[in-house]
């Protein structure tokens, strides 16, 4: 089969198309033809070696991925052939809060991913996906949707009526936008482009603020919201935004904190605004599979699709992640086999 790894060092000069012998389920596990991938900044981090400057290599990136059911593995039940299934972020992670020792069973590091034309995962690091989503459109689950659905309904427990402020329009962004509206909520989405704002109205956007063009974006949430503040706020700038999604927050708010696109540490945080606040910060580190699952049976009912950006050819996964890396995307980059 033709893969893609991670050898020789860090970079995407360092990611190399290789060949490799289809692997044989073992008890318990099945046999998956990748059909798409979706890309994700994790991707790129791990890539870097950002997250990990001793990654073992070669190592086969990307953790999101859709396939159908080729073979199984002896007592492997849960699947039959022909189905059509995605792996969860973290394979050990079924339900309930996450442990450290989870930690070391996500896809695409520490463990091979899925940018390769097969992939062998235990059948319960498995799930199906909703039938009417095209392969591309399931590939986007695993990471992006389940990070907006844990953090939009599991853990912000969203309800009609709610201020929701999104920052960006990459895939977890507009995952947690539609979720959001699927609530009842009001939401704000931040933005550098005019352009994407009014795409991001187009999917259900109450209200766009142009970071670029107003610095103050807090202020402009607090306007909108008649000084009261938002609810919620899922924030994935990380170090340059964090203050300023305080500064926006209601009394008695949430901030999800999912991304860190402008840093992983805070200097001068504002504790004050946190405390006068009653402050809630969750960190949101994808989900389990139990998640995974709520979110398929909401899809289903509301039959609603994922934001693709763009998708490549299988052999132009380099340019997707090039692609990827310069952060100009509206949704979600896929890549199909």
């Amino acid at each position: 089969m033709k893969a893609y790894v991670i050898q020789g060092g860090f970079g995407l000069e360092h990611v190399v198309e290789v060949n490799r012998e289809i692997p044989s389920p073992k008890r318990g596990e099945v046999l998956i033809r990748l059909k798409a991938v979706s890309l994700n900044s994790r991707d790129i981090g791990v890539i870097e070696g950002f997250y990990n400057p001793h990654l073992n290599t070669p190592l086969i990136p990307v953790s999101d991925g859709v396939g159908e059911v080729v073979a199984l593995g002896e007592d492997a039940t849960k699947f039959q052939l022909g189905e059509r299934v995605s792996g969860i972020f973290t394979q050990s992670w079924k339900m309930g809060e996450a442990t450290q020792e989870n930690w070391g069973s996500t896809l695409g590091s520490p463990l091979d991913g899925m940018l390769a034309e097969y992939a062998v995962l235990p059948e319960e690091g498995l799930v199906r996906v909703p039938d009417y989503l095209t392969d591309a459109e399931a590939a986007t689950l695993p990471c992006a949707g389940v990070t907006a659905w844990h953090a939009i309904v599991e853990a912000g427990s969203i309800k009609a009526g709610n201020t929701v402020v999104v920052q960006g329009t990459g895939g977890v962004s507009l995952f947690a936008l539609q979720f959001a509206k699927l609530q009842g909520a009001k939401v704000i989405v931040t933005s550098s482009s005019d352009e994407k704002l009014e795409r991001a109205k187009a999917l259900g956007a109450d209200f766009g603020i142009n970071y670029k063009k107003n610095t103050q974006w807090d202020e402009a949430v607090l306007a909108y919201t008649d000084g009261i503040g938002a609810d919620h706020i899922v924030d994935l700038g990380g170090s340059e935004t964090l203050n300023r999604s305080l500064s926006a927050l209601k009394v008695g708010g949430q901030i999800s904190i999912v991304g860190l696109l402008s840093g992983s540490s805070v200097e001068g945080l504002d504790l004050i605004a946190a405390i006068i606040r009653k402050a809630r910060l969750q960190g949101i580190n994808v989900g389990s599979r139990a998640m995974f699952e709520h979110m398929n049976v909401a899809l289903q009912h509301h039959r609603l699709h994922p934001v693709v950006d763009r998708v490549f050819p299988f052999s132009q996964a380099v340019e997707a992640l090039r692609h990827l890396a310069t952060g100009s995307y509206f949704g979600k980059i896929c890549i199909t086999f």
